[in-house]
């Protein structure tokens, strides 16, 4: 579960390094966002010389959290 103001470690290569989640959509429970969600975030930490920098507002999807997920059969 993401909640917000959590710190968010990426697995892409973008040049972030640590997101802080600050919005969460794509859901019925904005308090929590789960895999499949959409959160918008700011990025707090990230690789010289790359696309992103630091303080940018972005889009991320939530691809792995440690609350494993259910499925319903």
């Amino acid at each position: 579960m993401i909640q917000i103001q959590t710190y968010l470690d990426i697995a892409d290569n973008s040049g972030a390094r640590k997101l802080m989640c600050i919005r969460i959509l794509g859901t019925s429970n904005p308090k929590y966002a789960a895999m499949g969600n959409i959160i918008i975030a700011v990025v707090k930490e990230a690789i010289p010389n790359m696309f992103l920098k630091r303080s940018e507002v972005v889009r991320a999807v939530a691809a792995c959290t440690r609350k494993g997920v259910k499925r319903r059969n």
